[in-house]
């Protein structure tokens, strides 16, 4: 048997304006977008930004359904968006953030591990790190590349 540790880095803020300057330009691009959520039924607001390689910056709320199946996460929303419309343009950074009825919450929103997929698929595809921003109230989180979400994820060279 052996034992292995895996280290993740994680760069921690306590305000917005705490941060690089294009990453506060990030975040507050998702406060804006988490108001375009469609979330009636749980009533969690989140919003994405995306800052692509071209400097767009694409936008995504999550969208529910009354099958709750059929909801779509913000950062999937984003991402397939950024995707369908710059196919050949990386994603450089990614902020998400949520809110609930209390208003933003407490600790940084995280990506679900669907998302979590996508972001390292993402990464896969275009050959470059995400760099990922998550917000909260009491504290803005920053990671250097989606692996550091899912540092097991199932790859496209897994298949072979």
């Amino acid at each position: 048997m052996r034992i292995k540790e895996l280290q993740i880095l994680v760069y921690e803020y306590d305000t917005v304006v705490d941060l690089p300057e294009a990453d506060q330009k990030l975040l507050l691009a998702a406060r804006e977008a988490a108001k375009n959520a469609y979330a009636p039924y749980s009533k969690f607001c989140v919003g994405a930004a995306l800052l692509l390689e071209n400097g767009e910056i694409v936008l995504g709320s999550n969208q529910e359904n009354a099958d709750f199946t059929d909801g779509l996460c913000a950062e999937r929303v984003a991402i397939f968006y950024a995707n369908s419309t710059f196919p050949d343009v990386a994603v450089k950074a990614l902020a998400v953030t949520a809110k609930n009825t209390n208003g933003l919450i407490e600790g940084p929103a995280q990506p679900c591990g669907s998302c979590r997929q996508v972001l390292v698929e993402t990464e896969a595809r275009y050959k470059r790190n995400i760099r990922v921003i998550m917000d909260g109230r009491k504290r803005i989180q920053v990671l250097e590349g989606a692996d550091n979400l899912l540092p097991f994820a199932f790859k496209p060279n897994a298949l072979g």
